[in-house]
């Protein structure tokens, strides 16, 4: 049985599986707007994120203090293996659910 996710939880789990060992937090926030074509608070994209970690489809990792950033850390994220199942998961729903339909009429 896999745990259920949120639209912005599949959002950031595909943005961090595309962005690979550059999956932190400006970067994800900047990927998501380029995808969805909005602006994204910090909020829209911390709060998803803290529950991914908390149901452990996504893990952090602390990266090297640098000086741009005032000596704090980047905090850098990645893919779970639950995070893979769900996200395959979620793709196989949504391939059932499309199939047969062709386009929408507007």
């Amino acid at each position: 049985m896999y745990k259920f996710l949120t639209r912005q939880e599949e959002l950031l789990l595909l943005v961090i599986w595309r962005l690979k060992e550059n999956a932190y937090g400006m970067a994800i926030k900047a990927k998501l707007e380029e995808f969805t074509e909005r602006k994204w608070s910090f909020g829209a994209v911390y709060a998803p994120l803290s529950r991914l970690l908390k149901k452990g489809m996504a893990t952090s990792t602390k990266g090297e203090p640098t000086p741009e950033r005032g000596g704090k850390s980047k905090v850098f994220y990645t893919l779970t293996t639950e995070g893979k199942k769900a996200l395959m998961h979620v793709k196989k729903i949504h391939e059932v659910s499309w199939q047969g339909l062709t386009s929408l009429e507007l």
